[in-house]
């Protein structure tokens, strides 16, 4: 059977300290925090003191400075234990490394420590009602007042919504210029002017806060500002690989697991005379996906090597995305069907999963934005060998 090579005895160790963490702190509540729409602030604060959070910071912000590997284990764990209420990924994987990448000493001093202790929660401010995946088209403005920027306007969907205190925020400051007209800010979320909206009623996640949020003449001192006037479209571009990469982590480490569990059940399940996977059509169902899982397990490896060498494109991120999305939702549902009626039960974590799969097609760029990008790419190279 295929094993992984990426990770060392001391990766090992640490993922045994991650499975721990999660079923001492995370396990026994989270069926809770589903009813209640949110995860305690404290569970950020145990997920710093235990290490598992921003794992890559370095040691002068507060980090341990481990490699990229012990970000994907905590990926890898949470996605596997089921419990889709801490929004760990968009706080490390996204606004941390955001502030790591573009920030000023003075916005890395203010809000790294804060992220790697659990003490400030991150979240990203770029989608809003007329902009998903067209962010050129947002709306909300910064206009420059002195030494300050005044922001007026509102974001949707936005994870750790109704947690976060720090958030990097995607603004209009030239609204004639599709292109360079997008500057991004850091924005104190205690400051007069930002206000949360309601925590969003969704299909799946129930336990992630998801929110709106909205700003009314919220001034920003310029000193605040990721980057320069005007870049905030080309800075978000340069992590759309590694935002694509962490979806496709969950969703190959998801699939795996749903394999895994239906097939217990299903060798335990008994209907006419035998169990479950003693029919033909599971065992061909189970193969089929397991073989799919393996496939997308070995390309996402793949992409996670490119990665840390700094050699992974946006295309082959594309395309891991994309695979590994609709890998993720069809094991979901087939695996569901194996089930029976037990697995259309909340109770049962194939029926919470069937319904925190769906949201993979969408987040991080929509499955048609995939299609585009890889197929972009597959006529540019086709006219370069013409």
């Amino acid at each position: 059977m295929f094993k992984r090579s990426l990770f060392n005895q001391e990766h090992e160790m640490f993922r045994d300290t991650v499975r721990k963490f999660i079923d001492k702190e995370i396990a026994p509540y989270h069926y809770q925090w589903e009813s209640e729409g949110v995860v305690p602030r404290d569970l950020w604060l145990k997920a710093g003191e235990a290490g598992m959070l921003c794992c890559t910071i370095p040691e002068q912000y507060g980090g341990l400075e481990l490699d990229y590997l012990f970000d994907v284990i905590v990926f890898e764990e949470m996605a596997r234990s089921g419990f889709t209420g801490p929004g760990f990924l968009i706080h490390c994987d996204l606004v941390a490394t955001y502030i790591k990448s573009f920030g000023t000493e003075e916005q890395k001093q203010q809000w790294l420590p804060k992220m790697v202790s659990g003490e400030a929660i991150g979240s990203l401010g770029m989608t809003e009602p007329h902009a998903g995946s067209d962010l050129r088209n947002i709306r909300t403005r910064a206009v420059r007042d002195g030494d300050d920027y005044v922001i007026n306007g509102q974001k949707v969907f936005i994870s750790n919504g109704q947690l976060c205190d720090v958030l990097v925020l995607a603004t209009k400051t030239d609204a004639a210029d599709r292109d360079n007209g997008i500057t991004l800010f850091l924005v104190d979320t205690s400051l007069p002017g930002f206000e949360r909206g309601k925590n969003l009623d969704k299909l799946g996640m129930k336990a992630q806060d998801t929110s709106e949020l909205f700003f009314e003449d919220l001034r920003v001192p310029a000193s605040c500002m990721l980057g320069e006037e005007g870049k905030g479209f080309d800075l978000m571009m340069t992590k759309l690989s590694q935002e694509r990469l962490a979806q496709a982590i969950r969703s190959a480490t998801v699939a795996e697991h749903l394999i895994d569990i239906t097939v217990d059940y299903t060798a335990d399940r008994a209907a006419f005379g035998k169990t479950i996977a003693d029919f033909q059509n599971t065992q061909f169902k189970i193969a089929e996906l397991k073989t799919d899982a393996v496939i997308g397990r070995v390309f996402t490896d793949e992409c996670i090597k490119k990665f840390m060498e700094g050699d992974l494109d946006q295309v082959d991120a594309a395309m891991a995305k994309m695979w590994l999305s609709n890998l993720h939702c069809r094991v979901a549902d087939e695996c569901l069907q194996l089930f029976g009626g037990w697995g259309y039960m909340w109770e049962y974590p194939i029926s919470r999963a069937f319904a925190d799969a769906r949201i993979v097609k969408i987040a991080g760029g929509s499955i048609e934005i995939m299609k585009h990008i890889i197929g972009r790419n597959v006529f540019k190279e086709a006219k370069k060998r013409q």
